[in-house]
């Protein structure tokens, strides 16, 4: 069940242990690459964590899953998240 271990990152998110958090959405996007909620969380840590080329690439990896399971929300959320994501990493 992806959500087991998407719950698990979005702990060691709220806990502050943003690299674990980050590595361990990594894990869930390995395993379960369709579960389209990874991608915006992973991609909101990575920006939070100034990683804007990195949070690029997960925002783009997204919209593609999103697009694939017919996630209109989630497509949008992305596609404006990456709008106002920064050019480059500081």
């Amino acid at each position: 069940d992806p959500f087991v271990h998407y719950a698990h990152a979005m702990e060691l998110r709220g806990l502050g242990r943003a690299e674990e958090a980050l590595a361990a959405f990594d894990a869930v996007r390995q395993r379960f690459p369709e579960y389209v909620p990874t991608y915006l969380m992973a991609a909101q840590l990575a920006a939070e964590l100034a990683a804007y080329a990195r949070a690029r690439e997960l925002m783009i990896a997204g919209l593609a899953a999103a697009k694939a399971a017919g996630d209109d929300h989630a497509t949008s959320e992305l596609s404006s998240a990456l709008a106002t994501l920064p050019e480059s990493d500081p």
